[in-house]
């Protein structure tokens, strides 16, 4: 299951009316409002099925645009946990609480 933040924006004189909408469409879940910026969650069972959301958000009538601001997938957050204990990818050390930060050592490189 995805679930996902939105910041979805109007005129501010519109706002009223494109909240009703959103909370009557079954899209998404309305939060808060300001100055024209409304913040509703979605939820889909995959990236796919939040970007329709997203764009069925954006085609609403007085809506100016729809941005995802925070999408969190704990499905694939476990696949990708069970990938790294079946490929041995993890070092020991990542899961030992005494492990220091200042003993990590970074062998990648930051483009700049």
């Amino acid at each position: 299951m995805n679930i996902s933040s939105l910041v979805v924006t109007t005129l501010p004189e519109n706002a009223d009316s494109v909240i009703e909408v959103l909370k009557n469409s079954e899209l998404c879940e309305y939060h808060a409002h300001k100055d024209g910026k409304i913040v509703v969650t979605i939820e889909g069972e995959s990236v796919s099925e939040e970007i329709r959301i997203l764009n069925e958000i954006n085609a609403l009538e007085k809506v100016v645009g729809a941005e995802m601001i925070y999408s969190y997938c704990e499905d694939e957050l476990e696949k990708e946990r069970e990938h790294l204990e079946v490929h041995g990818k993890t070092p020991d050390w990542l899961n030992d609480e005494n492990a220091k930060a200042e003993d990590i050592k970074y062998n990648g490189r930051l483009p700049i």
